[in-house]
């Protein structure tokens, strides 16, 4: 069976972190991504979490990747990209803008070597505006998209995740924004720039925030784990010390969770017949519906929610989410071979095509694991490989 992305050649030349997770995204379904590290290593080889020294992110970020150390910023390194680029359909990088035009590597160069390529620059604020030059981080883009300023409780800071947010919202652009421009590839034989500032991906998934002040003049408020569009919608304590999730954006859910709840009165109200009402009424909702979860254990909640076909969930750490029969019946969990830690479990292929179905080949490698095996097929022999070493241009 061919791979959906069978034939497309990457080169990550990305760090840290929406720039590579586009890369695994396109290595799941196929395309082979040679993975260019500083001699020193991708930073997220330390990032987090280590077992025996080995970096558990980068397992999952480098999986499907073959990694070559190559250090850029030298002559020797950079003949060598711009022989790699030569049979290359994509180079994802996040360089500071001006960074590979220093470099003589710019899209300009590049496409005269290669015209059908499509270059990705993922930067946190794009190659253009006043902010162009400045460090970018998913954190600053949380911040500044007004992510941060909704997340939290009404008393209470803007609340930023405590997890890449930005950086994965934009990982999925990038990887999309590469699929849309290697499909422009085949109307126009030519490839492209994909300009991806990080800052811009996550204010798309915030919702009518924007059109919203534009024409009511309306900034939305911190509301905790309440929305404005409907109630009861929030997270409520279990008699066990668990947590569950209650939504109720259908109407019909809504009433589902009175009656399950013994307050069916309330859905005679005449304030009850809009999301937007029943939020303004949000302390009454969450009194009725919070005092009879904490009555039971988790498990009883779930199971009494499931039977009203009401919408509940429990709140799960990564234990559970290893232990739930519906993740198991998705395979949304792999194992994956590794040479350093043995099996390893990790999050699986973000989707399930039934022809091109994707998987996990291999976690992310040692540094450097591929290099002899790819500056080979660029014409580097043993010989020029060793001279390399020595100067530090590879390791």
């Amino acid at each position: 069976m061919t791979d959906a992305l069978s034939g497309v050649r990457v080169l990550d030349a990305a760090t840290l972190f929406a720039g590579p997770l586009a890369a695994t995204l396109l290595a799941d379904y196929g395309a082979e991504v040679i993975k260019i590290e500083h001699p020193k290593g991708d930073p997220v080889r330390g990032h987090g979490a280590q077992r025996d020294g080995v970096g558990l992110w980068w397992k999952m970020l480098g999986r499907g990747k073959k990694s070559v150390t190559l250090y850029l910023g030298s002559p020797e390194g950079q003949e060598l990209f711009r022989r790699m680029a030569a049979d290359a359909d994509v180079v994802i990088e996040n360089f500071r803008p001006g960074t590979l035009e220093r470099w003589g590597l710019g899209y300009d160069a590049l496409r005269e070597i290669n015209p059908r390529l499509v270059l990705a620059r993922v930067t946190g604020f794009g190659q253009t505006g006043p902010y162009a030059g400045r460090p970018g981080f998913g954190t600053l883009a949380e911040a500044m998209s007004g992510f941060a300023a909704i997340t939290g409780e009404p008393d209470g800071p803007p609340t930023l995740p405590p997890f890449g947010l930005a950086d994965g919202i934009a990982a999925l652009a990038t990887a999309y924004a590469v699929l849309t421009a290697l499909r422009a590839r085949e109307a126009t034989g030519t490839g492209q720039v994909v300009d991806l500032a990080i800052i811009e991906p996550i204010l798309t998934l915030l919702g009518p925030q924007i059109i919203a002040y534009d024409q009511l003049g309306e900034l939305q408020r911190r509301t905790g784990n309440r929305s404005h569009n409907n109630a009861p919608r929030n997270i409520y304590r279990t008699r066990d010390g668990g947590w569950v999730a209650v939504s109720t954006s259908a109407q019909s859910i809504a009433e589902r969770v009175m009656r399950l709840v013994g307050r069916p009165e309330l859905i005679d109200e005449p304030w009850f017949a809009t999301g937007a009402d029943r939020a303004r009424h949000a302390d009454e909702l969450d009194e009725a519906v919070g005092s009879w979860i904490a009555a039971r254990d988790r498990a009883e909640v779930v199971a009494a929610f499931e039977e009203a076909q009401a919408a509940v969930a429990p709140v799960y750490t990564a234990a559970d989410v290893m232990a739930d029969p519906q993740f198991a019946a998705l395979g949304t969990i792999a194992t994956v071979p590794d040479d350093e830690l043995g099996p390893i479990r990790m999050q699986n292929v973000l989707f399930r095509l039934s022809q091109t179905p994707g998987r996990i080949d291999w976690a992310g490698p040692p540094l450097g694991a591929h290099t002899a095996e790819i500056l080979a097929r660029y014409g580097a022999d043993e010989a020029e490989q060793a001279v390399l070493r020595a100067k530090g241009v590879i390791r």
